[in-house]
C-alpha cells in the first residue's frame, strides 16, 4: 500500500512530553468500526471489558540503551559517537545504530561511558569493537564484556534512551527512569518501553483482577526500530527490524482456553499484539514462542489470535498506525484520529489511551 494513506496532520503541541499523573489518569478514546466512537478514561478499562477476558500485557523492561563514546583508530584523531543499542545477537554482541555512522568503519574501537577513558567497565566505561557495518548508520558491537558482565556496564554506562520526540524537546531526568518503565517490568532488555502498559497502576490492575479480566505476560524486547521513518513509498518496501519475544507454553495454553471459554483476548500494546499473532497458527490457536520476528502489519493482513487491543495513539506514516489501521480499519482510524487530534487527546509514548475493536469482517 502506498505510504502517504497514512500520513494525516498531527499538531506538534498533541505528542506529550510528560505522562498524565497518576498513571491511570489518562484518557481512552473507545474505538468500536461502525459505531460512534466513545471518550473514556484509562480507569474504565474494567468496566469496557467482560469477566472471562484475558489482558496480554508485555513484561519486558527498558534497559539504558543510549551509548556516548569516542572511537578509536591508528592515525585518527577520537571521534565522538552515540550509539543506540536495539537487538542483542550473542552475549557479547549487540546490533545498534550509530552516529555518525558514515565515518565509522569495521575494525574501529570504541570507548563508551561517563569518563570517555580508561579499561572495560571502569567507573561506566565500556569497550568494544565494530564488527559489522550495514545500511542507515546500522553496526555491530562486539564488547569485551559478555553476559552479566556486560548488562551491568551497560547499566553504568548507558542512557535511558527516550524517543526522539521527546528527547529533542528536553532532556532525560530523574523522573523518566520511573515514568518510562511499566509497573510489572520484568525481562531486561528493551531499548523502547511498551508505551500502552505505562498507563497501568497497581491501583488498576486491583480493579482489573476484581473484576474478574485474566492477566497473563509475554516478553517482545521492544527495538529501537519502533522508532525510525517509513522512508519507503510503499509498504511491500519497508523493512522492519527484528526483536527478540517469548511466549511460553502455558500463556499460550491459558489463552487458547481463554478462547475456548468465550472469553476475548485483548493485548495491551502493539508489541503485545505483534508477538501474539508471531505466535499464533492460521486457526489462531496460540503456541509457544521463542527467538526473533520481524512482523510487519498493515491492513490486508489478517488479525488471528487479537480481539481488542489497547494502544496509545501513533505518528503520522508510522508502522504502529499501519498497524491499528489492519486491525480496525484505515477509514475508521482515520476518523479516530481527526477526533483525537480535536478533542486534545495527547498522542504517542507519554500520551493518552485508545480501546480499538477489529473491523468487523466483509
Amino acid at each position: 500500500m502506498r505510504v502517504d494513506l497514512f500520513d494525516f496532520d498531527l499538531p506538534e503541541s498533541s505528542v506529550a512530553l510528560r505522562p498524565p499523573q497518576p498513571r491511570d489518569a489518562g484518557r481512552m478514546l473507545v474505538v468500536r468500526p461502525g459505531e460512534a466512537l466513545e471518550d473514556r478514561a484509562v480507569r474504565d478499562l474494567a468496566d469496557l471489558l467482560r469477566p472471562g477476558d484475558a489482558l496480554v500485557f508485555n513484561d519486558t523492561r527498558v534497559i539504558p540503551a543510549r551509548l556516548h563514546g569516542i572511537r578509536h583508530r591508528s592515525g585518527s584523531p577520537g571521534l565522538r559517537m552515540e550509539a543506540m543499542l536495539h537487538l542483542r545477537e550473542a552475549t557479547d554482541r549487540w546490533r545498534a545504530f550509530a552516529r555518525p555512522g558514515k565515518r565509522l568503519a569495521i575494525g574501529d574501537r570504541v570507548s563508551f561511558g561517563r569518563s570517555g577513558q580508561g579499561a572495560a567497565c571502569s567507573l561506566g566505561v565500556l569497550d568494544a569493537t565494530i564488527t559489522e557495518k550495514g545500511e542507515g548508520g546500522e553496526i555491530v558491537l562486539r564488547f569485551d564484556l559478555s553476559g552479566p558482565a556486560l548488562d551491568e556496564a551497560i547499566v553504568l554506562a548507558g542512557e535511558l534512551p527516550l524517543p526522539p520526540y521527546i528527547a529533542g524537546k528536553r532532556s532525560t531526568d530523574a523522573q523518566d527512569a520511573v515514568d518510562y518503565q511499566t509497573v510489572y517490568a520484568r525481562q531486561a532488555g528493551a531499548v523502547a518501553a511498551p508505551t500502552a502498559g505505562l498507563h497501568f497502576s497497581d491501583e488498576l490492575l486491583a480493579r482489573i483482577d476484581a473484576a474478574g479480566i485474566r492477566r497473563h505476560c509475554v516478553t517482545l524486547h521492544v527495538g529501537a526500530g519502533t522508532f525510525l521513518p517509513v522512508k519507503a513509498d510503499d509498504t511491500d518496501h519497508h523493512r522492519m527490524h527484528a526483536e527478540i519475544g517469548f511466549l511460553d507454553e502455558e500463556t499460550a495454553d491459558a489463552l487458547n482456553r481463554t478462547r475456548d471459554g468465550g472469553g476475548r483476548i485483548v493485548a495491551v500494546g502493539t508489541t503485545a499484539l505483534r508477538l501474539l499473532e508471531s505466535a499464533a497458527d492460521e486457526n489462531g490457536r496460540l503456541h509457544a514462542f521463542s527467538g526473533p520476528t520481524e512482523i510487519f502489519i498493515t491492513p490486508g493482513t489478517r488479525i488471528r489470535a487479537v480481539d481488542a487491543l489497547m494502544t496509545n495513539f501513533h505518528l503520522p506514516r508510522s508502522t504502529l498506525f499501519m498497524l491499528v489501521s489492519a486491525f480496525s480499519g484505515l477509514e475508521t482510524m482515520r476518523a479516530a484520529y481527526a477526533h483525537a487530534i480535536a478533542a486534545g487527546y495527547r498522542f504517542y509514548s507519554y500520551g493518552d489511551s485508545s480501546l480499538l475493536f477489529p473491523a468487523r469482517s466483509e
